[in-house]
């Protein structure tokens, strides 16, 4: 069998069609049709990736997102009838890695799953080298940590993510559309400002660590990570 897909979704018209696709591309599925189901399952069943619809009963999509990335960076693609930007944003900001809107095309929700299956198996393999290290903070993409003065922080998984790449490509500036490629890596339909707030948390965290580094805005342009002579 291929990967193990976990649908969480209340509509089963669906969920029956999404299993018929899935399991016709080689994946093995299981279905849940509420939050706290969905929370089990995930527990028991340890899927490669969760497909998960936000209004759901007993548990909205929002607070299972949120319990499965307190134990799991397994990738999460939210599927909703709500398209608006707020909820594209807050998806992201909770570690989804990726939205669709409903009524959706299957095949462009196929391809979506194909390519973020295809990102996390390349995350979860990765190389020692994937640390970057400078005064006062170090960036584990393997382990997916932060440490700030010595001590791990609590950050997101896509607050990681656009920290280390930013890190990694010190003194260069990416545009918002840019690293929306790099770190989501999917063609993002919604509003480019969820790099902003993402950014905007990251210099939270990073007030005060160093006067080595920052993490800075280049107006008209995009973000860069500078290190300062």
């Amino acid at each position: 069998m291929g990967a193990k897909i976990l649908i969480i979704d209340d509509d089963s018209n669906i969920s029956e069609m999404l299993s018929t696709h899935l399991e016709k591309d080689g994946y093995e599925v299981k279905v849940a049709s509420d939050g706290v189901e969905g929370i089990n399952y995930f527990k028991m069943y340890e899927p490669d990736l969760v497909l998960l619809d936000i209004m759901l009963p007993r548990k909205d999509g929002w607070q299972v997102c949120r319990e499965i990335r307190e134990i799991s960076f397994k990738p999460i693609i939210m599927i909703t009838a709500k398209g608006e930007t707020f909820d594209k944003v807050l998806s992201l900001e909770l570690g989804a890695d990726d939205f669709v809107v409903k009524p959706f095309e299957i095949k462009e929700l196929m391809a979506r799953i194909k390519a973020v299956l295809r990102r996390c198996s390349i995350h979860e393999t990765p190389s020692d080298s994937e640390v970057v290290k400078f005064d006062n903070i170090e960036i584990s993409r393997q382990k997916y940590e932060l440490k700030l003065n010595g001590k791990s922080v609590d950050v997101p998984p896509k607050e990681l993510e656009l920290l280390y790449f930013l890190a990694s490509n010190y003194n260069r500036v990416f545009t918002r559309d840019q690293l929306l490629d790099k770190v989501w890596s999917f063609d993002y339909l919604g509003d480019s400002r969820t790099v902003d707030v993402h950014v905007k948390r990251l210099r939270e965290k990073l007030a005060g660590v160093s006067d080595k580094w920052v993490l800075k805005t280049v107006w008209g342009i995009g973000y860069k990570f500078e290190l300062l002579q």
